[in-house]
């Protein structure tokens, strides 16, 4: 995106209630209220109508229901003020919005789950898809909708029926679809009706409507709304099974009676395919540990077991491509869109050696790079419907009790759970532990303060997690991330605050604005722990494990006495431990050493006077310290006088942000400046936002010094 504003002159809208990273490359930010996308674009569709931006023809050739559609959109909002009332922006940034599509031929409506997870998220995506079926901005190059999936392989996952309420090869729960394919698959037994999706799947299962559950690849004790009352109900369960590649995770800890041994991504062999329908060989490069197998495997022997192995009698990922294949072009004849027919008759090398396709791949048919440019939709008439949203509105009301909302999410280095990227010591120095952020006229309100704790409650949990006060979220709003989970964190499982309401037709949770509240929550001490095996910290203590070079660290909290943790220690290390002890002034540290390194240390002390977590973790690392490393590693600071780098902002270079901080003071004026003296930003460029930050904070910072010497 950023190369295509720099090399093209791409232009940037961002729409979102809190200001995230992507907001540094815009050229117009819309931070509208929580809930209120159907209205801004309901307003859009109003302002092209009347300002004679409709494309007229491709309405009347390829679309139905426009009429209703435009109806509804001058009842959400008929006007530029109408929109700027509802969404709580401004009239001049809706006006310029609304201008700006209108005058470019070329836009492209990048929407993911900040519209997906939402009670009304169809609604949302209807209204975006509106605008752009108005004015014939879709399936040409640089003019469509966009809908940035949250999984990997997620357009994979919906070919094979991988929803409830979808089977294989695109078909629905169609009285012909279901006769099709129970045909193919010879399988009287088939389910003729949608299943349960998951949050109401976990509703059943706790009415005991449910009895058995085989989980496979998620983790739903974490990342459900709810996550409480899933863990809850999982207990009821007379069967529950559990596919994983890690022996232990909250979902695999709520209670499996069965763990199977799944395959980990690097260990697999199939095909995924991306948003643009490219299907691409995915090749095993790890061999399989231990007991692990396929999925497919695991699937086949469970179904040979009960009486149906001849239906499950695959050998390997091509047999089951084949097959999937196949059933793609049953009956097809250009009638579903997904359709792969040409590659039914692979042979195991060709399906070994298949490079990159995009579907469809029909038999005795040309490649076709683009759908719906001309029309062609597929619906029985091949028309697109324009869909009438309902009133938006929010499900849920604030209270006195709980006054602000709770928009969940992701961070930049961490995925979903953190089973995998939760290992990666890299990852783990930009953002080690779970947080809220917090505007700074709510934080001064509800009594918090940057870097302290504070405990946020719902109506369905609650959690304590450190403090960021930031201006780049809105007043009334917090922000938690989802990653953190019990098994590296304490009382984190942002999940279990989150309110089950659910989109009527997708499924999908309201995740972004559970009404909660905020108050402080005092620890007289906080300190770090880092060892070469795991530990099992005090119950008492709040503790965020965090992956670190050469063994475990955790970070931590207590109200409990400092002489406790020394007891602690003491209980598992007898000899060679080194201490500083002040337990008047609430202080301890002390380690143990293998040979030249570091074993295991553990520092406390009052508020943030524990020692330098940096410092010591590089020193932790080291194969050996020398002399004086040795000497002041209780002190908690360098041996050799430099400064600490302070936390990791590039995670590709390992530079710190007192690092980039010196380089800003020094003269550096631009993330490319930057970048030339300390390579941060020049890999992967996802620090490049923070870099921005940086010299923007420092260049307000230093305002007044420049304005005082000015005089």
């Amino acid at each position: 995106m950023l190369v295509n504003k720099q090399k093209r002159g791409a232009r940037i809208v961002v729409i979102d209630p809190r200001r995230t990273d992507t907001v540094g490359d815009d050229d117009l930010f819309l931070g509208l209220k929580p809930g209120t996308d159907t209205a801004l674009f309901s307003g859009l569709l109003v302002y092209l109508t009347d300002n004679g931006a409709l494309d007229r023809d491709y309405i009347a050739l390829h679309t139905t229901g426009f009429d209703n559609a435009i109806a509804r959109a001058r009842s959400i909002a008929g006007s530029v003020g109408a929109t700027a009332l509802a969404t709580g922006l401004s009239e001049q940034d809706v006006a310029t919005f609304f201008q700006m599509f209108a005058n470019t031929p070329r836009v492209v409506t990048l929407y993911s789950q900040g519209v997906n997870q939402s009670g009304q998220g169809t609604d949302k995506v209807n209204a975006i898809l509106n605008c752009h079926l108005a004015t014939g901005r879709i399936g040409l190059p640089g003019a469509s909708p966009f809908s940035l999936t949250g999984q990997p392989n997620a357009m994979g996952g919906r070919e094979v029926g991988g929803l409830a309420n979808q089977l294989a090869a695109h078909m629905g729960f169609t009285p012909p679809d279901i006769d099709r394919v129970r045909r193919f698959w010879k399988a009287p037994c088939i389910a003729t009706h949608e299943g349960l999706k998951a949050v109401q799947m976990f509703e059943a299962i706790a009415r005991g409507e449910i009895k058995a559950l085989w989980v496979m690849g998620t983790n739903p004790a974490v990342s459900l709304p709810n996550a409480d009352g899933v863990r809850e109900a999982l207990k009821k369960l007379d069967l529950f099974v559990v596919s994983e590649n890690v022996i232990s995770n909250d979902t695999v800890d709520a209670g499996a009676h069965v763990l199977l041994p799944a395959q980990a991504w690097g260990e697999k062999s199939g095909t995924v395919t991306n948003s643009e329908r490219c299907i691409s060989r995915q090749r095993a490069f790890l061999s399989l540990p231990g007991e692990a197998k396929p999925d497919w495997w695991i699937m086949g022997e469970v179904a040979r077991r009960l009486g149906f192995g001849a239906a499950f009698s695959f050998t390997s990922a091509a047999d089951i491509f084949r097959e999937h294949a196949a059933l793609s072009a049953f009956e097809n004849e250009g009638a579903r869109d997904f359709d792969i027919g040409a590659l039914q008759s692979l042979s195991d090398n060709d399906f070994d050696a298949m490079a990159p396709v995009q579907w469809p791949v029909r038999q005795g048919a040309e490649p076709q790079a683009r759908f719906f440019a001309e029309g062609g939709f597929f619906a029985n008439d091949f028309k697109a419907r324009f869909v009438a949203p309902e009133m938006p509105a929010l499900r849920t009301e604030t209270t006195a009790a709980r006054p602000l909302r709770l928009n969940t999410g992701r961070i930049r280095d961490q995925w979903h759970t953190m089973t995998r990227t939760g290992e990666s010591p890299r990852l783990g120095q930009h953002l080690p532990e779970p947080f809220v952020e917090v505007h700074p006229d709510d934080a001064a309100r509800y009594g918090v303060a940057d870097g302290d704790f504070a405990r946020v409650i719902t109506d369905y949990g609650q959690c304590t997690l450190r403090v960021i006060v930031s201006e780049r979220q809105q007043r009334g709003m917090l922000f938690a991330p989802i990653h953190w989970s019990e098994a590296n964190a304490t009382g984190a499982r942002v999940g279990s605050l989150v309110a089950p309401i659910t989109d009527p037709f997708s499924g999908q949770p309201e995740n972004k604005a559970t009404p909660a509240s905020v108050a402080p929550y005092d620890y007289v001490f906080r300190g770090f722990a880092l060892s070469r095996k795991p530990l099992g910290l005090p119950a008492h203590a709040w503790v965020a494990r965090v992956a670190v070079n050469g063994g475990h660290g955790y970070l931590f909290a207590d109200n409990a006495d400092v002489a406790d943790w020394q007891f602690w220690l003491k209980s598992f290390l007898r000899d060679d431990v080194a201490e500083y002890k002040d337990f008047g002034g609430g202080v301890y540290r002390a380690a143990s050493f293998d040979g030249d390194r570091i074993d295991t240390c553990l520092f406390i002390g009052p508020a943030r006077d524990a020692g330098d977590w940096n410092v010591v973790k590089d020193l932790f690392a080291a194969d050996r310290l020398d002399h004086d490393q040795r000497r002041m590693l209780l002190s908690g600071k360098s041996a050799d006088g430099l400064a600490n780098t302070g936390p990791i902002v590039c995670a590709c270079f390992g530079v710190g942000r007192n690092t980039i901080g010196d380089t800003v003071a020094a003269g550096a004026r631009s993330a490319a400046e930057i970048g030339a003296k300390l390579k941060a930003g020049t890999n992967c460029g996802s620090c490049i936002p923070e870099l921005r930050r940086l010299i923007a904070q420092m260049e307000s910072s230093t305002a007044p010094e420049k304005l005082a010497a000015a005089n």
